[in-house]
Order: structure tokens, then C-alpha cells, then sequence
């Protein structure tokens, strides 16, 4: 894994992917045994730990129930941001919904052990915000540039959350953390410039914080229309992306627009989910023709479909050893 992200020759590159449980996802040790089972079974060089999605904003006073159902999340409630206003009332009131995420993580390290690194995932504050507001990202945008003296000290408050969640994850055996920036570091969501002066520096804020025992940390930007750059400045080693986005870069431009090793080349929505294996093949051979198999993970463009088979995920890691 280390000399893979260092750009060093490999015998192959590492491989990996992540997907939501949705009903494991509600208990720390099922969360673990799910994870657990499929990295053994697919042979994972590392894991991404998928806890549920909705976990931030529930420490912040959002409320869900299970959907019951393997293929659906979690259901809101409750959402702790109604107006404006809300974001200078939002305090953190659920500490157990980090506490359950860190004890899934420390489960999963402590049966794979060394070899096998585990990463934990971590929201941006801004991703993480927009939960609070139904995942409404346009009026989260809206509040943001209207009213940046209530939104931006809530964002703070995320902020901090993150850090001491980050920190405690890593002290419980996490070798890093993938920082998911959802659908907003993108022309689509806000000109960069705009993003560099409101948002960055909060990334940057929860990145630099990091112990310096984080030696695997990996910006996952979700979408299309991706503004790449951003990660030469933050302190993560990876990029995380779809290559097959609408208007992303190639994976051989992305390594030179960022300055990063990155994690990608599979698409998942459509290929991980519906196949044929041969396509799986292909897109396989092609990303790691594209870089070289140096400063390369292969794995999917994001978080791969409930409904996706496990046996094309073999296929996958099969077509990776060649």
C-alpha cells in the first residue's frame, strides 16, 4: 500500500471498495462483521469503513428509524436546521453516534489486523451540514452566501466535532481517514473561488489536524465536474473519484492535476451493478494501463449499489491479479 501511494513499483496495484449495509449498518459489531467478511472474501488490500451516512447529523440533533429494508437508508424524523437561525443554536447532543462508528472500526482492525489498513470516513463540515437540512445542498448553499455570520460558526462547531471523531478514530487503529467532499467541490455547486474562501479552509482545518500516525488519507470528491486542484492543498496522500463522471479527468490527469496517487477506475452505478463481468474486465485493464500501475488504488468511483452482486466485486480484484 505504501509503495503503491509513493508511486514505487508493485507486483499489482492494491485494490479495494465500499458499499452501504443498511441494515448492519445500525449496530457496531454487525457494521464490523459485514466488513469483516467482505474483506476476507474479496481480498482487500484496505478497507473503507461505510458506517451510515446519516451518523453526523445525528450527533447534532438530526433524528432517523431504519427503513427496514436492505436496499433503502435511514428515514428522517427530525431535522435539527429548519431556519437561518438554527445553525447558531446547533450544539453536538449525541457523542454515542461517534462512539459507535469508532467501536465498528476498532473491531474491524483488530480481526484483519496489520496488514490489512482500515480507514475511517469522515465528512466534510459542509457534507456533513447538509444533512441537517435534508440533504437540501442548494439551501445550504443559499444560507452560506446570505448568511455566513449564522451558517459559517455552525460549520466551526462540525469542524471541531470532526477533528476530535478523526483523532479518537485514529488512536483506535485507523491508518487514515476518507474525506468525502459530496457534490460541492465543483463549479455546479459554487465558483472554486468561492469554495476557496468559505470552504477549503474548514478542509483544511480538520485535515491538519490529523495525528501524524495518519499515513493513509484519502479526498473522496463525489460527482461530476470535479475541481481536482484542490487537493494539492490538503494534507491527504490519495484522491478518491469517478473517473466516469460527467466532465471528471482521466485518472493519468487527475494524478497530474492533484499531485496525488488516486483510487478509482471502476464506475459503479453501472458497471459494479449490472455487468457484464467482460466490461468490469476492461475498465480494470484500462485504468491501469492509464497510470502505469504506479501512484494507483484501484476501487470504485464511490460507494457501490446495495444491488450489486458480490460476485462481480471477484471479478474485479480477479481482473486486478491478472
Amino acid at each position: 500500500m505504501k509503495a503503491a501511494i509513493a508511486g514505487e513499483a508493485v507486483d499489482r496495484p492494491p485494490g479495494g471498495a465500499w458499499g452501504h449495509t443498511y441494515r448492519e449498518e445500525w449496530s457496531p459489531e454487525e457494521l464490523a462483521g459485514v466488513t469483516i467478511e467482505r474483506a476476507r472474501r474479496h481480498g482487500w488490500d484496505f478497507v473503507k469503513l461505510q458506517p451510515r451516512a446519516t451518523f453526523f447529523a445525528e450527533a447534532f440533533g438530526n433524528r432517523y428509524h431504519p427503513s427496514g429494508h436492505r436496499l433503502k437508508g435511514p428515514v428522517l424524523d427530525h431535522a435539527a436546521v429548519s431556519s437561518p437561525e438554527d445553525w447558531a443554536e446547533l450544539k453536538l447532543v449525541n457523542q454515542s453516534a461517534f462512539g459507535d462508528q469508532i467501536k465498528a472500526l476498532q473491531l474491524v482492525v483488530k480481526e484483519l489486523g496489520p496488514d490489512v489498513p482500515v480507514i475511517q470516513t469522515v465528512f466534510s463540515p459542509m457534507s456533513a451540514a447538509s444533512y441537517l437540512v435534508d440533504r437540501d445542498s442548494r439551501r445550504l448553499i443559499r444560507e452560506l452566501r446570505q448568511r455566513p455570520d449564522l451558517v459559517l460558526p455552525g460549520l466551526e462547531k462540525i469542524a471541531t466535532a470532526l477533528i476530535d471523531f478523526s483523532r479518537r478514530s485514529v488512536e483506535a487503529g485507523a491508518a487514515g481517514v476518507f474525506y468525502a467532499i459530496s457534490h460541492l467541490a465543483t463549479p455546479d455547486a459554487m465558483p472554486r473561488q468561492v469554495y476557496g474562501q468559505l470552504l477549503l479552509p474548514l478542509d483544511e482545518k480538520v485535515l491538519s489536524a490529523l495525528p501524524k500516525e495518519a499515513w493513509f488519507n484519502v479526498l473522496h470528491l463525489c460527482g461530476g465536474r470535479q475541481t481536482v486542484e484542490i487537493a494539492r492543498e490538503l494534507p491527504v496522500q490519495v484522491l478518491s473519484y469517478s473517473r466516469h463522471g460527467r466532465g471528471n479527468p482521466s485518472l493519468a490527469e487527475a494524478q497530474e492535476r492533484s499531485g496525488k496517487a488516486v483510487l478509482g477506475g471502476v464506475e459503479q452505478r453501472k458497471t459494479l451493478l449490472a455487468g457484464p463481468d467482460e466490461a468490469v474486465r476492461e475498465q480494470v485493464r484500462e485504468a491501469v494501463r492509464e497510470t502505469g500501475g504506479r501512484r494507483f488504488l484501484l476501487g470504485p468511483g464511490c460507494s457501490v449499489p446495495p444491488r450489486a452482486k458480490p460476485e462481480r466485486l471477484d471479478v474485479m480484484m480477479q481482473a486486478l491479479a491478472g
